[in-house]
């Protein structure tokens, strides 16, 4: 009779087991966004760079995929970090207008009537929990938990902002590319939810403490499908790194802050291998815009592409992209188009939710790529910066109309006529071959119009101040 109860038991075991297993594999997959700030296009040693040492990302880059053509929507953070929320470019979420960026004293933010990626997952009940800088409005309307977030840990505009006193950090990172900064000198507000639980934030430790809310959350939400962003403060000026890693790495205190986001990575993809929900998370790793070449050693490297942060050429809007995801994401390299405006589309065929179809959408799905059973669907980029168009690609083709200067992104380059560039044949953009072929700047100008015909801009809400 004992005996019987035990198999009775151990069938009634498996049983469970199987049930288990089968629920998590049902499940939807998990969703995990890393971006970084102002991280350049050669600044992963899986991207080239030659003295920063990223282990964790480069091993992320071997196992799943590396897209070496993956672009954002904006070369600077607001309008950028709007397009990834919604598939949408900024031209129509609103986030975009000659002021750039939104600072402590505006009075706009990404609408309550944008769907966000969050707010699209809610469909499925996802956890959605966000762990960094946000920057798309401050005022409690516009924070993360009322654009579809659950939790909210960070901070709501850029590291520098606030400046309160000491030494111009501009002049004294040119000096020393190992000058470290006084935290207490940019009185940026960390938050929980709507409340402001530290000011200024000790910047020398917010890596890591990022990291560690992530991972709780995802520790927390492991048996329901949950969406984390983890948006890193960093590599933005000013640069702080924890003691642990400063002073390691040979690229100096710009080295060691990519090096302490790397290990943070790490962690973040071992508690999945950990949790054994590795299998069922999507992970993707990517950055805002490319470098901010005017800091010198303190700013990053865009690799073998022109300019950096602020311009409409690839070193401003190429950025290192990585997708991770065991035993469903094919590994290899990915030279094909693809942009943070896909992760809306993306993201809703894989969670097998309804992207919104009430607006105009700039957004393709990448996921047969991914998965490895197709080519990305995305063929062309339109270039958006400061509410105007700049520049387009088509296949290897890219058209200016609009530049501004590689380094000072503030002043605008006027241009006699439009300049042409093969962007795979001359990947830092030093050839210009309009002269060669009219008829492909004629294609690309009508592909200009007909797309800036198609946009409906929103209002700047960029340029409303707050009241004195």
């Amino acid at each position: 009779m004992r005996l019987f109860l035990i198999c009775v038991l151990f069938v009634l075991g498996l049983g469970t087991n199987r049930s288990s297993a089968a629920s998590t594999s049902e499940r939807p997959p998990n969703i995990v966004i890393i971006f970084c700030d102002d991280l350049g296009w050669g600044d992963l040693g899986c991207f080239g760079n030659p003295t920063i040492r990223t282990p964790n990302l480069d091993r992320m880059a071997a196992e799943g995929q590396r897209w070496t053509q993956f672009y954002v929507a904006a070369p600077v953070c607001t309008p950028s970090r709007a397009a990834l929320m919604t598939g949408r470019l900024p031209i129509r979420n609103g986030m975009t207008g000659k002021r750039a960026v939104l600072f402590p004293n505006s009075g706009g933010g990404l609408r309550p009537e944008e769907i966000t990626l969050p707010e699209l997952l809610k469909q499925k009940n996802y956890a959605t929990g966000m762990f960094g800088k946000w920057h798309l409005g401050h005022l409690p309307k516009y924070l993360p938990t009322s654009q579809g977030f659950d939790t909210y840990f960070g901070i709501p505009y850029s590291n520098d902002m606030d400046k309160v006193g000491g030494p111009g950090y501009r002049a004294e990172a040119a000096k020393d590319p190992d000058y470290y900064p006084n935290a207490a000198h940019f009185n940026v507000p960390l938050m929980r939810g709507m409340e402001i639980i530290e000011r200024p934030a000790d910047q020398n430790t917010i890596t890591r403490r990022y990291t560690e809310e992530a991972i709780q959350f995802i520790r927390d939400k492991k048996d329901q499908p949950f969406f984390v962003y983890l948006p890193h403060s960093m590599p933005h000026i000013p640069l702080f790194a924890s003691e642990e890693f400063r002073g390691k790495s040979k690229r100096g205190l710009y080295g060691d802050v990519v090096e302490e986001i790397d290990a943070n990575v790490g962690k973040v993809l071992d508690t999945l291998r950990e949790l054994k929900i590795e299998e069922n998370t999507l992970v993707m790793f990517s950055s805002d815009n490319g470098p901010w070449l005017s800091f010198e050693t303190h700013g990053g490297s865009a690799g073998a592409l022109r300019a950096g942060k602020g311009t409409t050429f690839e070193g401003g809007q190429r950025v290192p992209t990585i997708f991770w995801w065991p035993g469903k994401v094919k590994p290899g390299i990915v030279h094909e188009l693809g942009s943070t405006l896909d992760m809306m589309a993306t993201v809703a065929s894989l969670t097998s939710t309804n992207a919104p179809t009430d607006r105009k959408l700039d957004s393709y799905n990448l996921a047969p790529t991914l998965l490895g059973t197709g080519g990305s669907p995305r063929k062309e980029m339109f270039y958006w910066t400061n509410a105007e168009l700049h520049a387009v690609r088509s296949g290897p083709w890219k058209l200016h109309v609009k530049m501004r200067e590689p380094i000072n992104y503030g002043k605008e380059v006027v241009l006699s006529k439009p300049e042409l560039y093969h962007v795979e044949r001359d990947i830092s953009e030093s050839y210009n071959v309009a002269d060669q072929h009219p008829e492909i700047v004629d294609r690309l100008l009508a592909m200009m119009k007909a797309h800036q015909s198609d946009i409906e801009p929103h209002e700047d809400m960029l340029a409303i101040p707050l009241p004195n």
